[in-house]
């Protein structure tokens, strides 16, 4: 029985994860396995009554769960900056979740915007360190408002968050059992101190695993094969700043933020899994936004919960409706609402 907490959040969050929870139960049917969703509200609208976002004693509560079900985090009239700080850094800080796991997967030629490029050419992996770097929110301001001001970010960077991360991604590389290519992505030409650090603990692991072939990219170069040459990688492993910005590379890249599911990864406690899209307040309420992403990252919790089976058929439920249903997979232009092509997913598995 795998207790799954469910954070709806915002915007159009609460559709795509109602459309994931429809394929959610048509799989556990299917294969067998039993789970209990209970819903968490962590949304702008509670926020704007409450004030309140995750506090301790919700993590306390998330700790007791499988997996986190995550729809969406942004709402128009809240601040940026609160919201993902307080819901969805808390719950990847607090919950140690060192590992953000990005697949970049081509299901139609129809919906990539690269010259050329069939499904085999873009099919690898982001393997995004989760908990450290600049995200770590360290800093200050000195002289702050005045014309001598000077602002500090620092990337903290430890040998044992790095090493965690780089064997994750051999690890990860070794069972995906493709190409067996793992990419380091930094920037060591200029930022020596924490890319030393990266590349020495790169080097050392990398004798461990005597299979795995290795190399290395600046993130420039690396964005640029992405576009030019995507079918060189199979796995990348990299910082967490890089990691966010290539990965959206990779999801457009891979036809869209329709199609784009990522997990926030503990090995050894509770993961989240979510679109990595955002809440497209824009759309919210029309039954027009793409819900496929946020049925992939259920499949993706399924897979690391165990269920392997389970979680490839729904990706290769994805595939069919992409396929041989949809004209786009952009919101309102698909040809189906939200609802029917979470059918379509279900009728497909």
């Amino acid at each position: 029985m795998y207790k799954i907490a469910v954070i709806a959040g915002d915007g159009t969050g609460p559709e795509v994860v109602a459309e994931g929870l429809k394929v959610l139960a048509a799989a556990s049917k299917k294969f067998g396995f039993k789970y209990e969703a209970k819903e968490f509200d962590f949304s702008g609208q509670r926020y704007l009554k409450t004030g309140k976002t995750v506090d301790d004693n919700d993590i306390v509560q998330l700790k007791k769960y499988s997996a986190i079900y995550l729809g969406a985090v942004g709402h128009p009239e809240v601040k940026p900056g609160i919201l993902e700080t307080g819901v969805l850094l808390k719950l990847r800080f607090a919950l140690d979740q060192y590992i953000n796991l990005r697949p970049v997967k081509l299901y139609s030629d129809a919906f990539c915007p690269l010259k050329d490029k069939k499904p085999e050419d873009i099919d690898f992996v982001v393997v995004r360190e989760n908990s450290e770097g600049l995200y770590k929110g360290m800093g200050e301001f000195k002289n702050k408002g005045t014309q001598d001001e000077v602002a500090i970010q620092i990337s903290y960077n430890t040998r044992k968050g790095v090493e965690r991360c780089i064997r994750y991604a051999f690890e990860y590389c070794k069972k995906r059992n493709k190409r067996k290519k793992l990419t380091l992505c930094g920037k060591t030409n200029v930022l020596t101190y924490a890319w030393d650090l990266w590349q020495r603990t790169f080097n050392e692991v990398s004798e461990e695993y005597p299979d795995i072939t290795t190399d290395y990219a600046h993130v420039d170069a690396t964005t640029m094969w992405f576009v030019k040459n995507p079918e060189w990688f199979d796995v990348i492993v990299t910082d967490n700043m890089f990691g966010d910005i290539i990965t959206d590379l990779g999801a457009m890249v891979q036809g869209g933020m329709g199609i784009a599911a990522g997990g926030n990864i503990n090995p050894e406690g509770v993961s989240m899994f979510e679109p990595i899209g955002g809440s497209a307040p824009k759309y919210t309420g029309k039954n027009v936004i793409n819900p496929l992403a946020a049925i992939c990252a259920a499949g993706m919790m399924l897979e690391i919960l165990g269920e392997e089976n389970a979680g490839k058929a729904i990706e290769e439920a994805v595939i069919k409706v992409v396929k041989t249903k949809l004209k786009s997979l952009a919101a309102g232009k698909m040809g189906y609402s939200t609802e029917e092509v979470g059918d379509s997913v279900v009728k497909n598995l």
